[in-house]
């Protein structure tokens, strides 16, 4: 038991840190000039012809989480779930509570939060099987892949992207809480890149391997993202201003990855490490030149690179990339894992490969065959889960996401 003096000066203490903890600012540790610009206040659009979260500027962290409708549910009472969920998530994106939020204070930092809803198989059956696009199913198989069943598909999909993760966590739950009289989660990932600030804005990101991961990605905006994603001018959407995401979970094995040096690991992807340049140029951005032979005559670009097999001369075998890094926690860690194998070693480490297109049969699938067929990045990488959903279009105020697919 504390003596009085000693208790008085812990209760101030106390006192101190609870104010602290329900938001106070400390004045000695706030800098001169916060305002409406921080972080922490920005936001993105929720209503619009398209749903944010797609060409949004990536966020610090992202979460993607699979649910299973409930066998008895049905065309309307999935119109009830997504109508709550969109009500829910247009408030939460801007930085205000849901009605039924019972920690609004933890909604007042919006940080860029965006939700983005897709459609599994079953969804879009219980909605009209009809308009379901023909490649909204598995994958075909690869070669390579080691998929768990507790990482593949599932019937819809919510992406939450925020440049908080305190944010991000609330907002999580209070969705996850319209949902369960509906839907189970069937599983969630969690992922991350740098936070804010710590590289400029639009900066390509990297991955756990040190590589920069995603260089060669149409440039929202511009015609060539339109088509790739939105099947303006080149395919045919399934639905004007949809999409489609697949989703790969992609474990990396930084055991045998530390085994090799910096030229091997160049070698295999094609790029130098330092900068993302091709080996074959200076910048990251540089057009590598394929035909280029070293000292001996072989190519500089290896042949079974990852930079040249995931290239094509099919224009239409394009993707847009919007990746994140996950890195889980293992316990009594030890040991060394070998090459092919999904787990041991003292990381759990991976990408959630998130690719969005217009056809992912026609886009993602031939891509990732030759990756499968010949790519010396798979020395160190097995896919352990496998999805896709179609991303519908946005909604405008008084609607919901999806409401054009029940008309």
């Amino acid at each position: 038991m504390l003596t009085g003096a000693v208790a008085g000066a812990g209760a101030t203490g106390l006192g101190a840190v609870s104010a602290a903890a329900l938001g106070a600012v400390d004045p000695r540790l706030a800098a001169a000039g916060q305002d409406s610009q921080r972080p922490g206040l920005r936001t993105e659009a929720f209503h619009g012809p398209r749903q944010a979260g797609v060409a949004t500027l990536p966020q610090a962290f992202c979460v993607f989480i699979a649910l299973n409708l409930h066998r008895d549910v049905d065309r309307d009472a999935l119109r009830r779930l997504l109508r709550v969920l969109t009500d829910d998530a247009a408030a939460l994106t801007q930085g205000t509570a849901p009605v039924n939020d019972q920690e609004p204070w933890l909604a007042q930092n919006p940080s860029r939060l965006t939700v983005t809803v897709g459609f599994g198989p079953r969804a879009m059956a219980v909605i009209d099987a009809d308009r379901a696009p023909q490649w909204l199913k598995p994958l075909p198989a690869f070669t390579i892949d080691k998929l768990q069943d507790r990482w593949n598909q599932g019937d819809l999909l919510l992406q939450l992207c925020c440049d908080d993760k305190l944010t991000m966590a609330h907002a999580q739950r209070v969705l996850l809480k319209d949902v369960r009289s509906f839907a189970t989660v069937r599983w969630v990932q969690d992922g991350f890149r740098n936070t804010v600030g710590a590289t400029p804005d639009g900066q390509t990101t990297r991955n756990l391997f040190g590589q920069v991961d995603g260089t060669v990605n149409p440039y929202p905006g511009e015609a060539d993202h339109e088509k790739v994603v939105y099947g303006q001018g080149g395919f045919t959407p399934w639905i004007e201003n949809g999409t489609s995401v697949v989703i790969r979970r992609i474990h990396m094995n930084l055991d045998t990855w530390d085994e090799a040096d910096t030229p091997a690991r160049e070698d295999s992807v094609g790029r130098r490490l330092s900068n993302g340049a091709p080996l074959t140029g200076a910048a990251e951005h540089d057009e590598p030149d394929f035909e280029a032979k070293g000292p001996l005559g072989f190519p500089v670009i290896s042949s079974y690179s990852h930079m040249r097999r995931s290239r094509s001369d099919n224009p239409d075998e394009r993707i847009f990339r919007r990746v994140y890094n996950y890195d889980l926690a293992v316990s009594d860690a030890s040991g060394h894992s070998r090459s092919g194998d999904v787990r041991g070693g003292v990381s759990n480490t991976g990408l959630i490969f998130a690719s969005y297109q217009s056809d992912p049969v026609k886009q993602f699938v031939p891509i990732q065959r030759r990756l499968a067929q010949l790519d010396m990045l798979n020395t160190w990488t097995v896919p352990i889960g496998s999805a896709v959903f179609a991303i519908p279009p946005g909604c405008e105020v008084g609607g919901f996401i999806g409401d054009t697919l029940f008309t």
